[in-house]
This record gives C-alpha cells, structure tokens and sequence, in this order.
C-alpha cells in the first residue's frame, strides 16, 4: 500500500511540473511573438542580431 502512495504522489508532482513547464513555454512564446510583431511593424525582419558584431563563422571539424 505504500508504494502506491509515493507512486501516486510522484505521479501527481510530475504531472504538477509539466504544467509548470508548459505554462512557462507559453509565455515564452507570447513573449517572442509580442516582440516580433513590434519590430514586424518597424519594417524589419524580426531575424536582426541582438549586437551589431558580425558572425563568427567557424571552421568545420576534421575527422
């Protein structure tokens, strides 16, 4: 009877977070979105750098 317990309570937290986790993932999204239709209706992309530094291409692997 015990570990149906702590399996039921373990169950209920794991469920707790991923709500958690989805609702943070939903905000973060919301977030994106409010930015980029901003800078949709400045006339830019919304793909712009965050700092005016070009890209540092890097050199590819070697085996």
């Amino acid at each position: 009877m015990y570990e149906f317990e702590t399996h039921r309570f373990r169950h209920a937290e794991l469920r707790r977070a991923a709500a958690q986790e989805r609702l943070a993932r939903e905000a973060v999204g919301a977030r994106r979105a409010a930015r980029r239709e901003e800078t949709a209706g400045l006339g830019t992309t919304g793909a712009e750098p965050h700092t005016d530094r070009p890209r540092r291409h890097r050199l590819p692997r070697t085996a």
